[in-house]
């Protein structure tokens, strides 16, 4: 649905309305998965060696940039919900299992001794 400010889904030529730059956590943490999501193709380069980190890293500086572009959303409300809720989850499934990880190696040996 497209009203005279709503420029998403299209293309490199859309413009980027202010509330959309910005950091994708989910784009970063989740990224090839975020870019199937997003329609975002240039992600998938994500799944190559060596280059996957560089890429990750692009998708976290640019990603809601590029999601803005390529996918139609109803409205920049709708666009900034959908893109809380993949840095929700890209944090919950990556940071929060490292951090109980971190946490678990510090204090098991405490207990143990």
């Amino acid at each position: 649905m497209h009203d005279g400010l709503n420029t998403s889904g299209g293309g490199k030529d859309a413009v980027i309305p202010e509330g959309v730059k910005g950091w994708s956590w989910g784009a970063f943490l989740l990224n090839w998965i975020w870019a199937i999501g997003n329609k975002t193709w240039i992600g998938l380069l994500a799944l190559v060696p060596y280059i996957g980190f560089i890429v990750a890293i692009y998708l976290g500086i640019k990603g809601r940039e590029l999601a803005w572009r390529n996918k139609e959303w109803d409205d920049l409300e709708h666009f900034n919900r959908i893109q809380k809720r993949w840095s929700a989850w890209g944090v919950g499934l990556i940071i929060v299992p490292a951090l109980i990880g971190i946490l678990a190696a510090i204090l098991i040996p405490m207990f143990n001794s």
